[in-house]
């Protein structure tokens, strides 16, 4: 069902594509706006991400970027269960602790690398550059070090991007880019609610970032890891799918030379070449069965490199 316009160059089709991102965005940072000036910030930061994954369902069906990824892969369980247990359930335990941990250090002087002083216009994004950093190398090594590849092998086998697979992560793989952006936040002693001001602008971003929508960035691309560049992330080929390993922002993708978005259509033909249960508990334990199948502490470079975007 691709109700906006007949051709990516309708002019309806093209306002709408440009306005999207944006839009959607925008939304996220205004539900987490109230939802921080309320009482249970919690709640309401969860009513805005389920509304907003909604409304990206719905953009999806109404002007997809890939008709094919319309299709039902039989996987869409799996990628639920993925979600619930592997992302939410442990990345928000580990983001509560945190928290916990920066509130408990409420009684130490404020740390003199954390400008607290500052507006918090300016300390939101700085927080987010910095963690971004940790981040990045997380999921640059979850690429280019063959043991870790294994788990993170669990999310590019998806055969599709849309937004229900989002959270589409191996809870191995979620522990070691959680806790690097934790290890950024302690040594930093940045502010808890700059923490929850993260947390949620990148669980918006991710949404936005798998969504099958048709959009238009320009430069936009150039700040946020937008779709445009995530399906490139996604392909097949290893010179293409071993950059943009940005997961909010592409600032450490441009300094360090890995930020690549060519001027031409991203691959339909996402996934991984070696083969990958297609259930939730058969992905679980599939990198453990590689571990015993290979020597201690090594792996199939040629696998790890040939088979993952």
């Amino acid at each position: 069902m691709d109700m906006i316009g007949e051709s990516r160059d309708h002019p309806l089709r093209v306002v709408v594509s440009w306005l999207l991102w944006p839009l959607l965005f925008g939304y996220g940072v205004a539900g987490l706006t109230l939802a921080m000036q309320t009482e249970a910030p919690f709640v309401w930061f969860n009513v805005t991400y389920l509304s907003l994954a909604g409304l990206l369902i719905l953009v999806e069906r109404l002007m997809p970027h890939e008709r094919a990824w319309l299709e039902h892969d039989g996987q869409t369980v799996t990628d639920l269960a993925h979600t619930l247990v592997n992302k939410g359930a442990i990345q928000g335990l580990l983001a509560v602790g945190a928290v916990v941990g920066v509130t408990g250090m409420a009684d130490v002087p404020p740390s003199p690398l954390w400008p607290v002083h500052w507006p918090l216009w300016i300390q939101i994004p700085l927080g987010l550059v910095v963690v971004e950093f940790g981040l990045y190398w997380a999921h640059r090594l979850a690429h280019e070090w063959p043991l870790l590849w294994r788990f993170h092998a669990i999310h590019h086998s998806a055969p599709r991007l849309w937004v229900v697979n989002t959270g589409r992560f191996h809870f191995v793989d979620t522990i070691v880019s959680t806790l690097a952006a934790v290890a950024v936040i302690l040594a930093l002693g940045i502010p808890e609610s700059l923490v929850i001001w993260g947390a949620g602008l990148h669980a918006f971003i991710g949404l936005l970032t798998h969504c099958n929508a048709e959009m238009r960035f320009g430069p936009l691309s150039y700040v946020f890891n937008t779709p445009e560049l995530h399906r490139w992330h996604h392909s097949r080929r290893l010179e293409e799918g071993n950059r943009n390993y940005g997961e909010n922002l592409m600032i450490w993708d441009i300094v360090f030379g890995t930020y690549f978005n060519p001027d031409r259509r991203p691959p339909r033909n996402v996934g991984i070449d070696a083969p990958m249960p297609t259930d939730f508990l058969g992905q679980l334990v599939a990198p453990f069965r590689q571990a015993r199948r290979s020597p201690a502490g090594t792996a199939d470079r040629a696998d790890a490199s040939t088979s993952h975007g």
